[in-house]
């Protein structure tokens, strides 16, 4: 099972291919998963806005923004082909709806559920359709 190593003292269980263009440092691993700490808290803050009508939209919404950008930026570094691929695009798509969701409240409750479901599929979906390179 290809991965990048999550700890610096653990090897890289992807297999380098020459050309390939891929990159990695000890830690990546490691801070993708610091960043996705946050972004999940942000997406239970927003979650907490859209369906138990708490305040705090911009907020959440920023830490979602700042954590989701952080982590594009490590997938986006360590894989030159993200942005031509299924799952760099889906994302732009994500950040560009979660923009929309939190500035146009009466769109939230559906955006909401669109985005969630959207990024569940995205993110289980097999390699070979996420990886995909579309140009």
């Amino acid at each position: 099972m290809p991965s990048a190593p999550t700890f610096a003292f653990e090897p890289a269980l992807r297999e380098k291919k020459a050309g390939d263009g891929h990159r990695d440092f000890p830690g990546r691993g490691l801070l993708i998963n610091i960043l996705r700490v946050f972004h999940i808290g942000g997406l239970a803050g927003l979650s907490a806005v859209v369906l138990g009508g708490a305040g705090g939209a911009a907020q959440w919404g920023g830490t979602m923004l700042i954590s989701g950008l952080g982590i594009i930026a490590l997938d986006a570094w360590a894989n030159p082909f993200y942005f031509r691929q299924v799952k760099g695009l889906g994302t732009l798509l994500k950040i560009a709806l979660v923009v929309l969701l939190v500035v146009w409240e009466p769109g939230r409750l559906a955006l909401f559920w669109f985005v969630l479901v959207f990024s569940v599929l995205l993110s289980h979906a097999p390699g070979s359709l996420r990886h995909r390179q579309l140009f």
